[in-house]
C-alpha cells in the first residue's frame, strides 16, 4: 500500500500533469505543434520549464501522451454510458443512442482536444501515429462490443458490417460535433442529439 506522502506526490504530479495537458491542447490547437515550445507551454501551465522535462521526455512525448490521455477520458465515457444503459435494462439501441449524448458531452467539454484529434487521424508521418491507432480503435472497440451484442441477441441485423458501422458511428460523432460548435454554435446539445438519434434509429424518412 502506498504511504500517504507517495499517494499525495502521485496526486501532484497528476496535477501537474493535467496542466500541461491542458495548456499543451490550447497552444497547439491555437498555433499548430510545430510552431508551439516547450517554454510556451510551461508558461501557459504555470510551471517552470524544467516540469515539463520532469514530467515528459520531450515535446512529441507529451503530445503523444495528450492523445493517449484525451481518447482514454473518450473511450471511457463511452463505456460509461453503454454499462449504464445496460443496468438500467436499455436495449443495444438504447446504448448506442447514450454513447452518441456521451460522446457529444465529451466533445462540447474538450473542443480543443477533439479538434486536434480529429487533425491528426489525418496525418501519417507523426511520431506517435502508431498510439494514435491504438487509442482510436479502444474507442471504437467500446462501439464495436455493443453492436456485436445486438447481433448476437437478434436486435441488430446479422448483414450489418461491425467493424464499419462502429467506426462510421464514432465518426458521425466526431464531425457532426465539430460541425455544431463551428458552424451552428447556437444549437444546444439536446437539439444536436436530437438529430444524429434520428439518424441512429433510421427516423429520417419519415416512414417510421
Amino acid at each position: 500500500m502506498e504511504s500517504s506522502s507517495a499517494t499525495g506526490g502521485s496526486t501532484r504530479r497528476e496535477a501537474t500533469r493535467q496542466k500541461l495537458y491542458e495548456a499543451a491542447v490550447t497552444l497547439i490547437a491555437e498555433q499548430g505543434f510545430s510552431a508551439t515550445t516547450v517554454d510556451e507551454i510551461a508558461e501557459r501551465a504555470g510551471v517552470a520549464k524544467g516540469t515539463v522535462y520532469y514530467n515528459f521526455a520531450s515535446k512529441s512525448v507529451l503530445f503523444e501522451e495528450l492523445l493517449r490521455h484525451g481518447v482514454g477520458l473518450l473511450t471511457a465515457s463511452l463505456r460509461d454510458a453503454a454499462e449504464r444503459t445496460a443496468r438500467e435494462g436499455g436495449s443495444r439501441v438504447d446504448a448506442l443512442d447514450a454513447m452518441v449524448r456521451a460522446g457529444l458531452v465529451f466533445i462540447d467539454r474538450y473542443p480543443a482536444f477533439t479538434q486536434l484529434y480529429v487533425a491528426e487521424l489525418w496525418r501519417t508521418n507523426r511520431a506517435w501515429q502508431s498510439t494514435l491507432m491504438v487509442v482510436r480503435q479502444q474507442a471504437v472497440a467500446v462501439v464495436e462490443g455493443v453492436l456485436r451484442e445486438g447481433v448476437e441477441n437478434g436486435e441488430f441485423s446479422e448483414e450489418i458490417d461491425v467493424q464499419l458501422t462502429a467506426a462510421a458511428l464514432v465518426g458521425m460523432v466526431l464531425v457532426a460535433a465539430l460541425d455544431w460548435q463551428s458552424f451552428q454554435p447556437e444549437r444546444s446539445l439536446d437539439d444536436v442529439h436530437a438529430a444524429l438519434s434520428r439518424l441512429l434509429q433510421g427516423r429520417v424518412s419519415g416512414k417510421g
